[in-house]
């Protein structure tokens, strides 16, 4: 591994921080080694690959510890943590906290949805009070041990009461002492434009590119020039993924063979040297009698 800057420092850097959806330790080690140096531990990838079940409030802050830390001893760069709600109310948010701070998050990000929540882009969503949420931000900042542990508070309103309403959640949830904000499902370009006039520097904006969701897709430059400091993409990687498999094993039972993915696969020598298998083997080899 390789030491990266941290997630403050790149958030005061003149670039966009592009963060990808990673679910496990292999997807946090390939994305890495493709030169990200932000990743984002989503909780519905989690639910998806995990469970096998779409992200409906399934996933425990456990099951999302667990995962990270396997995660944060594979690669070195930081890694933002899906915390759904906190999982419950301000004491539980802040035993979660601490539970992923431990286990090696650079920031967590914690949703206004009442719980169980939901997909950030499926219909049907309710938050819970602003004041609630606010208890939740202050509780989660207190519970920290450093404040290189960022808080990133995210508000659902948009879909539920409307944008100004959530731009004034999001003013409440900064001046509870989030650091990073994140107001989810903007329909519009221009409603994303609008956030950045509502907050200006005031705190680092966060994007959410979900293809097919509810928000426009825009690339990180474009966002860059809105004013957002972070984009995240967080499912990606499983609906890629889940493309893949099911062209691989629809292949596999028609033709009884992988002959037809060979160019899309890696080989058993190819994935070794993905992996650094004989530079682990090499490091073992010294210590043997």
């Amino acid at each position: 591994m390789q030491a990266t800057s941290g997630l403050p420092e790149q958030l005061r850097g003149t670039n966009i921080v592009v963060a990808p959806g990673i679910y496990d330790a292999f997807t946090a080690f390939v994305a890495e080694r493709a030169g990200f140096s932000c990743l984002y531990l989503s909780g519905a990838n989690v639910a998806y690959t995990r469970l096998g079940r779409p992200d409906i409030g399934l996933v425990t802050a456990t099951e999302m510890a667990e995962t990270l830390s396997l995660i944060t001893a594979r690669v070195a760069c930081p890694i933002i943590v899906d915390g759904d709600t906190g999982y419950g109310n301000a004491l539980n948010t802040q035993r979660t906290v601490r539970l992923f701070e431990r286990a090696g998050a650079a920031a967590i990000q914690i949703e206004d949805q009442t719980f169980p929540k939901r997909c950030g882009h499926l219909r049907n969503k309710s938050v819970i009070t602003s004041g609630e949420m606010v208890g939740k931000i202050k509780a989660a900042v207190d519970a920290r041990a450093s404040e290189r542990m960022l808080v990133i508070a995210r508000t659902d309103a948009v879909a539920v009461e409307g944008l100004e309403p959530a731009l004034e959640r999001a003013a409440l949830y900064a001046q509870a002492g989030a650091d990073i904000l994140f107001v989810e499902a903007p329909p519009s370009r221009d409603d994303l434009a609008a956030i950045r006039t509502r907050f200006g520097d005031q705190r680092p904006l966060m994007a959410n590119m979900v293809e097919g969701g509810r928000t426009p897709t825009l690339s990180a430059d474009e966002l860059a020039k809105i004013g957002f400091k972070l984009v995240i993409f967080p499912g990606g990687i499983v609906r890629a993924l889940g493309r893949l498999t099911q062209d691989y094993y629809g292949n596999l039972r028609q033709q009884g063979s992988n002959a037809a993915m060979k160019d899309r696969m890696l080989d058993f020598d190819g994935l070794n040297d993905l992996l650094g298998t004989d530079a682990l083997l090499a490091d073992a080899a010294q210590y043997e009698g």
